[in-house]
């Protein structure tokens, strides 16, 4: 890993159905953070729309012009954004909820389409069907970057912790988890999986989250994180539109992996079965 310490600027927006609103605060919180001496500046899922219908959704992604001010905005600060993820069109007429990672030059080194579809009933009453809008990606995303190799991933994507393994076991050092998370969730588990996940795979995690009411009754909990290999929370947004940085060693990397040699141990076992008649006579 690079022996020069990288600085993170982690963003939290409440990001609505205005897109002009939106993006003009994720462009100034991005500009804030590269002041305050961020070189990688991620910004949260669904940065530029968040809004409950496909329609809308769908209308969007067809003529959205968000990545392109994205583009601009990284060659003029000259620093590497991880755009959390915008509506794109794809096949069969649904959307692909796509992460974007851009360079200090403007370019798109690499595109990670979200795999795992945020589809429940909660108990508040509140319910979610991502598939009906998106398609699920299919393809795990490493990306090279200056301070080392990057994995991609978006929301809902962190409580699955093998597509986690299998960047970290591919070579990833930071883990991009963009995110929407919802206010009930997230209070129970957004702090605990984030942790769990930097630990399982001693890699830094940087979180960028919405927050507050965003459209409806949708809330969003806040909370942008940096987490270092060990489990440390590094910086924490709160529940306010804002940025938070934080400095990375990524010797760190090394380091804790070192330490804690799990990715190096796992074991190949058969998958289990349950047995129904030990189960029901465990004396037999």
């Amino acid at each position: 890993m690079t022996a020069r310490p990288l600085v993170v600027g982690c963003v939290q927006t409440n990001s609505s159905g205005d897109v002009a609103a939106n993006m003009a605060t994720a462009v100034r919180l991005i500009r804030a953070a590269r002041e305050a001496g961020a070189e990688f500046i991620a910004v949260p899922e669904n940065v530029a729309l968040m809004a409950s219908e496909p329609e809308v959704i769908q209308s969007h992604a067809a003529e959205n012009r968000a990545l392109s001010t994205f583009q601009k905005v990284a060659a003029e600060t000259g620093a590497w954004l991880l755009v959390g993820s915008l509506a794109v069109e794809s096949s069969n007429g649904r959307v692909a909820n796509r992460s974007l990672l851009i360079d200090g030059q403007g370019v798109v080194v690499a595109r990670y389409d979200k795999i795992h579809m945020f589809d429940v009933d909660l108990p508040s009453g509140e319910t979610y069907r991502e598939s009906a809008t998106y398609r699920p990606g299919g393809q795990a995303c490493l990306a090279p970057t200056p301070w080392g190799p990057l994995g991609m991933t978006v929301c809902y994507d962190l409580r699955f912790p093998h597509l986690y393994r299998a960047l970290a076991k591919a070579g990833a050092a930071l883990i991009a988890v963009p995110s929407a998370f919802t206010k009930v969730t997230g209070r129970a588990h957004w702090h605990v999986l984030l942790r769990a996940r930097a630990i399982e795979t001693g890699c830094f995690l940087i979180a960028p989250a919405q927050c507050g009411t965003n459209y409806g009754d949708r809330q969003t909990y806040g909370h942008a994180l940096v987490v270092d290999p060990w489990g440390q929370v590094l910086a924490d947004a709160g529940e306010d539109v804002g940025f938070v940085t934080a400095t990375l060693d990524l010797a760190r990397v090394d380091e804790v992996r070192a330490m804690v040699p799990s990715l190096r141990h796992d074991r190949p076992f058969q998958t289990p079965v349950l047995d129904r008649k030990s189960a029901s006579h465990p004396d037999d």
